[in-house]
């Protein structure tokens, strides 16, 4: 892993961005103590920031409770962003497309700081359905949005979004990754089982820009229900004329399989 240098250390900034990051990771919340222990500070160090980091809003406690949490306020930002909102409002009447003619639901990912941060979901309108919820933060390994991105992506912020993820679990890269990456970018998309919940096959396309490059991923968390007759192939295709239209919609070029198919369709 390569060492970062920064030529102008901000130790205050850094320590706050440490917290911040820590609690990201954290959703039932940690003490002054806990968070001064994992990042191998005193407690008097942290106790300034913390209240620093709740007066801002960016982390609460519940009364009665010595436990900070993370906020939504940074998800809020970040949806506030010009270019996020542009994706997300385009995104969100093609998702619900998608979720009335398969009965599942779907959820729009980007890449943020090595891990995949869920920016708007669209819910199954049947029950019972497996979805996962808008703000919600994602092992850039352990998901198929992610993999998608990280297949559509340029070489070199290929390698700097894994070196971020390197930096921020510790954890050694898959020895099949850049195998597995190729293989999704020929194809133009993923579908596995679930990293997480058994029965759930994850089926995911990109969002492209105008140079061909992912922003972003559309995925489908499906899950067969019995008298349902919805299956993985019809939600492949579904998702993959979604994933055409919000590409379209934002500018993007579709990828060249997705292409392809188009114009086989029209013969």
């Amino acid at each position: 892993m390569k060492t970062i240098k920064r030529s102008y250390p901000a130790p205050a900034l850094e320590k706050g961005l440490d917290i911040l990051e820590l609690f990201a990771q954290e959703p039932s919340g940690l003490t002054k103590s806990d968070v001064a222990r994992r990042l191998n500070r005193t407690v008097s160090e942290i106790f300034r920031m913390l209240l620093c980091l709740e007066d801002r809003g960016y982390i609460a406690r519940s009364d009665g409770d010595d436990r900070f949490r993370l906020t939504l306020k940074m998800f809020r930002m970040a949806q506030e962003y010009p270019p996020t909102k542009r994706l997300v409002s385009e995104a969100l009447p093609i998702m619900q497309e998608v979720v009335h003619e398969l009965n599942q639901s779907c959820h729009l990912g980007v890449l943020e700081a090595g891990q995949v941060v869920i920016v708007a979901q669209a819910d199954s309108p049947i029950s019972p359905g497996f979805y996962v919820k808008a703000g919600s933060i994602v092992d850039l390994m352990h998901a198929s949005t992610g993999h998608v991105i990280l297949a559509h992506l340029p070489q070199e912020a290929r390698e700097r979004a894994v070196e971020t993820w390197q930096h921020r679990t510790g954890n050694k890269v898959p020895k099949d990754l850049d195998e597995h990456l190729s293989k999704i970018q020929a194809q133009g998309y993923e579908e596995r089982d679930s990293y997480e919940i058994r029965g759930v096959i994850n089926i995911s396309y990109p969002v492209l820009d105008e140079q061909g490059n992912a922003v972003a991923a559309l995925t489908v968390p499906y899950l067969a229900r019995m008298e349902d007759p919805t299956t993985p192939k019809q939600v492949r295709c579904a998702l993959r004329n979604a994933s055409v239209k919000l590409t379209e919609a934002i500018g993007g070029v579709a990828h060249p399989a997705t292409q392809g198919e188009k114009k086989a369709g029209r013969r």
